[in-house]
């Protein structure tokens, strides 16, 4: 046999490797030229005003259905809550269970060493936080006034005699009277 009749020649080869690409390419031609004469063109607007319309109603068919506004929200003076509210609201999650090692509301025994240390220690591990305990018992929102409340609801209600803290507010006008000079006689 000769070296003809074994494959491809040389030639043949980067025939085809020209050949493939640029069939493809010219039939790609023939159908985009065929869709461009042959296809039904675009309606055009006649003007301007037309074109306007167009796009106003293509807003009006995109507008949302309805808007939302977010209104800040009005706080007016704060009330401070009771003792009481505070535990129920914040504190009784760990402290009705005993979770993470929290004394439990009403256990003198695991209260006794707490109420040991004193109100002062108290209010502060409460405000700031302590061991497991986060700060104002994970609620930031909480007020000094507020916490002190919710310390003394639940050392009294284990046995401590702590008296009620006075609010901030009622404090102000006792120390205002002692700030004002005396009149000159």
């Amino acid at each position: 046999m000769s070296k003809h009749d074994e494959g491809y020649s040389r030639s043949s080869f980067w025939q085809l490797i020209i050949a493939i690409p640029g069939t493809i390419l010219a039939f790609t031609l023939v159908i985009s030229l065929l869709a461009y004469f042959f296809g039904k063109p675009a309606e055009k607007p006649a003007t301007a005003v037309a074109a306007t319309a167009e796009v106003s109603k293509v807003d009006e068919a995109l507008k949302p259905v309805a808007e939302v506004e977010v209104a800040a929200a009005s706080t007016g003076p704060h009330v401070n809550k009771s003792g009481e509210e505070v535990v129920k609201a914040v504190c009784s999650m760990c402290h009705a269970a005993g979770l993470m090692q929290a004394p439990t509301i009403g256990n003198k025994e695991q209260w006794a060493p707490r109420i040991a240390q004193g109100y002062e220690t108290l209010v502060k591990h409460a405000i700031e936080g302590v061991r497991n305990m986060p700060a104002r018992g994970g609620n930031a929102e909480l007020t000094d006034i507020e916490v002190e409340n919710a310390v003394v609801h639940m050392a009294n209600a284990s046995g401590a005699k702590f008296a009620e803290p006075k609010p901030a507010a009622e404090e102000a006008p006792a120390t205002e009277e002692a700030a004002e000079p005396a009149p000159a006689s």
